[in-house]
């Protein structure tokens, strides 16, 4: 709940510590956001534009998808890489905040708390279709409309945990916000990832040098911890493929006409290669 968070939050425009007032958040300088109904609040900045936030159709897909269970050994790597994250913090600090970073509809947020039972979660995201399911993922979650781009609505060194799935990456924010010694985990797709799909299909396809370019972005914030490739194999019907395609960054390049015509020639289920990469970052 926001209520949780309400401590570690920041306002977008002063960077101002943030109090609830009945329906709202409120700062020092009078700069106020109103709670939504459904249980997030939104903290960008009034020049801010949502153009790039997943939309309803997209949000709802995933959804879908994650609760089918298709993407749970994913899950599962970064609720254990989470742990032990956690098993290395200071003895003095028993509780603290995760942060995800693009959390979407908390699906992997809701995973880590569960690993991490005296932790509470920021689920951050441009959307508020997304918003809108994360804030009752899980009973610690605290929703948060921002901008990746922009400075974070969090106080400096306020996390002890960031967590960042298939998402934006603000080198510079993301360690303001990381408490020293804090942990990134940070999960990006390697260029095996849906390949049989991306080649039937015409999808967007991943770079060989994905992770070396991840790596220089983040080498003058973070330090690498370590790392770990998930490999598995998922077996798809054609809506679980359409689905799958519905949720991610090809959504906004694929004609659905001639995505039909291009499932009509797969098998049924088809099977397909997920490949990920769980990196770790130290602040």
């Amino acid at each position: 709940m926001l209520q949780d968070i309400e401590r570690y939050l920041a306002c977008p425009l002063c960077a101002q510590a943030l109090t609830r007032h009945d329906r709202s958040l409120r700062c020092p300088a009078g700069h106020s956001f109103d709670l939504a109904k459904q249980g997030y609040v939104s903290l960008l900045a009034g020049d801010a534009h949502t153009g790039t936030g997943d939309t309803a159709e997209m949000v709802a897909a995933r959804a879908d998808f994650l609760a089918a269970g298709h993407y749970r050994p994913i899950a599962d790597a970064l609720a254990g890489a989470a742990a032990e994250a956690a098993a290395e913090a200071p003895a003095d600090k028993p509780d603290g905040l995760v942060a995800d970073l693009g959390a979407g509809t908390g699906h992997y947020l809701a995973h880590v708390l569960d690993a991490l039972p005296d932790r509470v979660g920021a689920a951050l995201d441009i959307s508020k279709y997304a918003l809108r399911r994360a804030a009752k993922a899980h009973p610690r979650i605290g929703a948060v409309v921002c901008d990746a781009w922009r400075p974070l609505p969090l106080r400096d060194a306020s996390a002890e945990l960031m967590l960042n799935v298939f998402a934006p990456r603000n080198g510079p924010e993301i360690r303001r916000v990381l408490r020293p010694g804090g942990t990134l985990l940070l999960v990006s797709p390697t260029a095996r990832h849906l390949r049989e799909l991306v080649d039937a299909l015409g999808l967007l396809s991943v770079d060989e040098e994905k992770q070396r370019r991840i790596d220089e972005k983040l080498g003058p914030y973070l330090t690498p911890a370590g790392r770990r490739e998930v490999e598995f194999t998922l077996r798809l019907g054609a809506q679980d493929v359409r689905t799958v395609v519905g949720m991610g960054p090809s959504a906004w390049h694929t004609d659905p006409e001639r995505l039909g015509a291009a499932l009509a020639g797969l098998p049924d289920p088809v099977e397909v290669t997920a490949s990920v990469t769980v990196a770790a970052y130290r602040r």
